[in-house]
């Protein structure tokens, strides 16, 4: 380890520390000795690892790694992943270290506003708060309140999205790519405006309240108080959620009959279509070069 950063050694390593990360954010510096650019810009990625302490700062020598590399499709150098829960979120190509400090920035400081190490990530191995891979310019709201928006519920106290002249809302999430969703968080305050009737369609064109009710939901939930008030992880079919680009989520109703409903944050967990098996880094490590082969 140098300063704020671990040396991966080998293939068997790299999976290794991701998994030991956890839900942390990682980011990685995939490199070469023999690359210039990568020597240059090797002191700020030191810095970083040391301003940023709450993240997991790893070095990858393709040379080295070259199964993990291969996996990861690094083709050139020096390349940076940022990675949570073992799922890629973001990705910069080239030496430069600005872009590379925002980077890192947007990524631990959207972890902290999602709740990183609070909310249901940890409690589904394998799985992520997918906050970092929503797109928020497309997503939207039916039927919020003016003063309380659907980006109020987004972030974990960044306050509460509330409906304006009836109990429904019919929300729209988009993600920056395709995801497999596992399970939701709705978490509400105690009383009658916490959701009940929730119905969850994927990949919509467009859809308004007739068709929301009207329509058949991939998965309808009827939730108990105690799902909402203590913000537990509500499972959905996993297996119906595999290839998603865009979430309609339709309230239907709420636990008491109020005029209005209330949400106090939504969070999506699930993964990255892209995430691998760690299995997959034993089979391609196997012989040095046989993963370019």
């Amino acid at each position: 380890m140098t300063g704020g950063i671990i040396a991966v050694e080998n293939d068997t390593m790299f999976a290794q520390e991701m998994e030991k990360a956890g839900s942390k954010i990682v980011v990685v510096d995939f490199f070469a000795t023999w690359c210039g650019p990568c020597q240059r810009i090797a002191p700020n990625y030191a810095q970083l690892s040391h301003k940023f302490k709450e993240a997991v700062f790893l070095k990858v020598d393709v040379d080295k790694c070259e199964g993990t590399t291969a996996t990861k499709s690094v083709s050139a150098m020096p390349t940076f992943h940022v990675y949570k829960a073992g799922t890629k979120i973001d990705e910069l190509r080239g030496a430069d270290p600005v872009a590379l400090e925002k980077m890192v920035e947007k990524h631990c400081a959207g972890a902290a506003a999602a709740g990183a190490g609070e909310g249901g990530s940890e409690l589904v191995p394998g799985m992520a708060d997918l906050f970092s891979f929503i797109e928020t310019p497309k997503c939207e709201c039916l039927n919020e309140s003016d003063d309380h928006t659907f980006q109020h519920c987004l972030k974990k106290g960044g306050g509460y999205l509330e409906s304006d002249c009836d109990e429904q809302l019919l929300l729209t999430v988009a993600f920056l790519q395709p995801i497999r969703l596992h399970s939701l968080i709705i978490n509400a305050p105690e009383g009658g405006k916490a959701p009940k009737t929730v119905k969850v369609f994927v990949n919509m064109v467009a859809v308004d309240f007739d068709g929301a009710e009207r329509g058949k939901a991939v998965q309808e939930l009827t939730l108990e108080k105690d799902d909402v008030v203590e913000g537990a992880v509500i499972p959905l079919t996993f297996v119906k959620f595999q290839n998603v680009c865009s979430v309609t989520v339709f309230v239907k109703d709420n636990q008491g009959d109020e005029e209005t409903t209330q949400i106090d944050h939504l969070a999506f967990i699930g993964q990255t279509r892209e995430k691998s098996d760690m299995n997959d880094f034993k089979r391609v490590s196997g012989t040095k070069g046989e993963a370019h082969s």
